[in-house]
């Protein structure tokens, strides 16, 4: 992760010396702002991440004489298709359309719809062919 921490550390440093030049050519408040804060955030996840890499043992890819095959193994989980967000997605647009058209009785349909096909998205897992 000390390779992590460097990119994320450069990058911290290079917005940190663009803000007060774009201030100078810009002088836009919100823009700058921006860039402090996104100096900021990127030095959190570098600090984040230096700290965890001085914690943890080296990765096979932190180490020069690390080999790909201890690399090897189980990875994590990787879903499978699924039709639940698309259904999702359509429930939030009936609420932006009813919000849009101020007709409060569309929102409360897809508010309703929208909890049922939220609830099936998060239970997908457990029911049906892919269950655990």
């Amino acid at each position: 992760m000390k390779a992590e921490a460097w990119i994320f550390g450069v990058t911290a440093l290079f917005v940190a010396v663009v803000t007060p030049a774009y201030w100078f050519l810009a002088e836009d408040w919100t823009g700058t702002s921006a860039l402090v804060m996104t100096a900021l955030l990127f030095g959190m996840v570098t600090m984040y991440l230096g700290f965890h890499a001085s914690k943890m043992d080296p990765r096979p890819e932190d180490r020069k004489d690390g080999e790909i095959a201890e690399g090897a193994g189980e990875l994590g989980f990787f879903p499978p298709y699924s039709w639940w967000p698309l259904w999702c997605a359509l429930a939030l647009g009936v609420i932006v359309y009813g919000v849009a058209l101020a007709a409060w009785w569309l929102v409360i349909i897809g508010f309703t719809v929208g909890a049922v096909m939220s609830c099936g998205f998060v239970f997908e897992y457990y029911r049906g062919e892919h269950a655990h």
